[in-house]
Parts: C-alpha cells; sequence; structure tokens
C-alpha cells in the first residue's frame, strides 16, 4: 500500500500560509488526480487545490478555518483503493474522522508555556517559531498583532524574539482595570453587538465576507499611510475609438481574443511610465526603490461585487495582442474564482475602469506599496473646439476623463501633473491607421 502525503502549496513568493476555507472530501471518500480536494485563501485570493493523487483519503490534517504554513502536511491519500489505518500525526493540529468547527483559541501552544487562556487565533507558523525561541504563551498573547484582525505575524513574532535578543522589551505591560460606569457599558455593547444598537430599526445588518473585511482594512491602511493627491485631465480618444470600431472583428478572428479599450489604455500607461520611470517605485523608510520591472495592475471586479487586482507582469514587453491576451484571460479567471495568488502580487502601478460602470471620473485609493494610481472614465461624446489650418471648429468628440491618485511623500503635483498628461497625449497621438 503506498501512502501520498499531500502539503500545502506555494502559492506565491511572500506567501507563508493560507487558511482551509472548505473540504470537499472527507476521510474514506476517494479521489481522482487532479480533482478539487479542498478550497483555501490568502490575504490575496481564494485558490481550489488539486489533488495529487488518485486514491482514498485516509487522514486529514487540519479543519476548516485552519491557518497552515506553506509545505505542512494536510491531508494523506492511500493509492491502494482500502482504507489505511490512521498513522502518527504529522502536524500539531487535531486530527478528526471529518471536519469539525474550531474555536478562536490557537490549536496549540509553545513548548515553553501553557495553554492559552485568550481568545487569539496563532497559526502553526507563530507557534512553531515561538516554539522554538522560547517564546511563552503570555509573551506571544501580548505582541501587537498587525495581521488581519490583530493576528500576530511571522513577521511579528520575528521583530519580538530580535528585539528580545537585543535587549529591547517590545512587549506592552498589562494593563491593569479600572471600573467601568454603567454607560460605558452600554456602548461598548452596542458597539460589539449591531443587532442591538439597531434594535427594532427596519434595517438589515450584512456581515462582511472575508474579502470585503480585507479590502476595507487595506483602504484605511492605505489612506493612514500615503498622503492622497488627485490629479484630472481629459484626452480625446476619438481615434481609438474608431480604430477599435473598425478592426475588432478582423482583430478576433486572426487571434481569437476580443481587444477591448483596457489593453490600449495599458499600453499608453507602459509608454509613459518609460518617460517618468519615479511614478513606478515604491518607499521603505526613507529609500525610494525605483521598479525596473514594469507590472500593471488592472482592478477587476468579482460576481460578489468585491474588486481584485491581477497584474500584467513585464506588460512593457508585450505587444497589444499580447496585452489583450493576458488582460482577458485574468479578467475571466476573476470572473471564474481562477486566478492564483501569483496572479495578484508584484504589482508597480494599478489602472482601475471606473467608466465600466459609468463614472465620469474618480479619485482613486493608491494600492500599497506603490505610489501611483490611475482611474479612466466613462467615453462621452461631447461638441469639441478643434484647431485646424482653416480656423476653430466645433466637432463631436470621443471624450475620457483620467486622474492620477499619487503618494505626495515621493511624488510632488508637478511629476504627477506631467506623467497624467502623458499618457493622455499618448491616448490622442494614437494611430488610426494602425495594422493590427
Amino acid at each position: 500500500m503506498s501512502v501520498v502525503d499531500l502539503v500545502m502549496p506555494k502559492m506565491g513568493e511572500s506567501i507563508m500560509e493560507a487558511t482551509i476555507l472548505k473540504w470537499h472530501k472527507k476521510p474514506g471518500d476517494t479521489v481522482k488526480m487532479d480533482e478539487t480536494l479542498l478550497e483555501i485563501a490568502t490575504d490575496k485570493v481564494d485558490s481550489e487545490v488539486p489533488s495529487t493523487a488518485e486514491g482514498t483519503i485516509t487522514e486529514i490534517l487540519f479543519n476548516e478555518n485552519d491557518v497552515v504554513a506553506v509545505g505542512k502536511v494536510i491531508a494523506r491519500i492511500s493509492t491502494s483503493g482500502s482504507v489505511a489505518a490512521p498513522q502518527a500525526q504529522a502536524s500539531t493540529a487535531p486530527v478528526s474522522a471529518t471536519p469539525q468547527p474550531i474555536s478562536a483559541a490557537p490549536v496549540s501552544a509553545p513548548a515553553t508555556s501553557t495553554t492559552s487562556t485568550s481568545n487569539k487565533f496563532y497559526s502553526p507558523l507563530v507557534l512553531n517559531i515561538a516554539s522554538s525561541e522560547g517564546v511563552s504563551m503570555t509573551e506571544l498573547e501580548l505582541i501587537p498583532g498587525s495581521g488581519n484582525e490583530g493576528r500576530v505575524t511571522k513577521k511579528d513574532i520575528l521583530n519580538f524574539v530580535a528585539s528580545r535578543k537585543s535587549g529591547v522589551n517590545q512587549t506592552p505591560a498589562p494593563v491593569a482595570s479600572t471600573p467601568v460606569q454603567p454607560a460605558q457599558v452600554v456602548a461598548q455593547v452596542e458597539a460589539s453587538n449591531p443587532v442591538s444598537a439597531y434594535a427594532g430599526a427596519n434595517v438589515e445588518i450584512i456581515e462582511m465576507d472575508r474579502m470585503r473585511k480585507l479590502i476595507a482594512e487595506h483602504m484605511v491602511k492605505s489612506k493612514a499611510t500615503s498622503p492622497h493627491v488627485t490629479s484630472f485631465t481629459e484626452a480625446d480618444v476619438t481615434n481609438i475609438v474608431n480604430w477599435r470600431n473598425k478592426i475588432k472583428t478582423p482583430f478576433e478572428k486572426k487571434y481569437g481574443e476580443k481587444i477591448t479599450f483596457t489593453p490600449i489604455f495599458i499600453e499608453a500607461i507602459v509608454n509613459a511610465i518609460k518617460k517618468y520611470p519615479m511614478i513606478n517605485v515604491s518607499l521603505e523608510g526613507n529609500n525610494i526603490i525605483v521598479k525596473k520591472d514594469l507590472n500593471i495592475g488592472m482592478a477587476a471586479a468579482l460576481p460578489s461585487g468585491n474588486l481584485i487586482v491581477p497584474v500584467i507582469k513585464n506588460a512593457d514587453t508585450k505587444n497589444l495582442y499580447g496585452l489583450t491576451k493576458e488582460v482577458n484571460m485574468l479578467a475571466n479567471n476573476a470572473r471564474n474564482n481562477k486566478l492564483k495568488p501569483d496572479d495578484t502580487q508584484g504589482g508597480t502601478f494599478t489602472m482601475t475602469n471606473v467608466g465600466t460602470f459609468g463614472s465620469l471620473m474618480g479619485t482613486p485609493i493608491i494600492n500599497q506599496p506603490q505610489v501611483a494610481i490611475m482611474a479612466v472614465g466613462s467615453i462621452k461624446k461631447r461638441p469639441m473646439v478643434l484647431e485646424t489650418p482653416q480656423g476653430d471648429v466645433i466637432a463631436i468628440r470621443h471624450m475620457m476623463y483620467l486622474s492620477l491618485s499619487y503618494d505626495h511623500r515621493v511624488v510632488d503635483g508637478s511629476l504627477g501633473a506631467s506623467f497624467l498628461t502623458e499618457v493622455a497625449n499618448e491616448l490622442e497621438r494614437f494611430d488610426i491607421n494602425r495594422e493590427i
């Protein structure tokens, strides 16, 4: 009998752990090669994990909602077709015949401590580091967490360990309790229990889903990190509209891809970044990190109404067909929940098309750690004054507003406005006779 270990897959260079959302199989079930075994989530995207073998599930080592380190064995599959006797556990997480609801308490504790009595949750990776570094549970519970919902991350505990070794105590002392007045109790209850706060009101209360919570946290953090400035301009995109109307059918016949405005806009942004590379940077402390790769993120709407930003890597190396193919692929994968975690990482600049939803313009929030994001509005016909050799004339043109939000710590008004204007000029210079 052969037993195959299924491990938590590596989903991106910077992703070290993932949350198990749902098991599609239970011990005793048969599974085929590449059949979806479970769904997982990172702070970037949700993914399906296929089986790496064909056989029978003998063990499931982690429950739904467990946070599991990359490379950890999460299940075992017998390839003989018969259920094997349970083997020794390969992890500190409890093993059960079927996944059971898990509480917010940690699944294990560091070897140097007793079991936690708090309601904090610690990932196996953090607990393993705590155990190997001799961090007690009491110390662990006092470490401020920078992760989602205040969770202690790998970076948090490593910083704590490094500070302790250097003699710096970063663990805050426990705060002594003070008497709470009745009015404070009411306020605290209402803040933590919105149902009581709106008792009797004609409302519907909907809890945020996991992705919406992450988006909210990311947006608040961005506004707190970067002083946002937004500049606006408009572009005459008549040549682009007429060219696309003329070639979209032959383009699809030639390449098998439908061409939208998005790859054309991305092409213009890439050309403008080449002239203004200080837009394609990030800030770490007092150091400006100039990115040599041009990885353009494009905000895409999900069926749930949430937004995600897949990234076109090395966009400057792709022609219009290459950009079109990648835009379509990423947009389709986003709509069908097929994006991989790597698809949303490494962006250096982001574009969002608010015109898709009918908006003329927008003031987008910077996608950290980038320093700028561009919004393109809806294309509208407007009467415009054109300068001709025979004099000024009024003509109906296809016009579009563009806006650029940028981090005023590193991008001043001159650079921001110059870059934005260059993108508009790129769009207006578009050759209506361009070959496909």
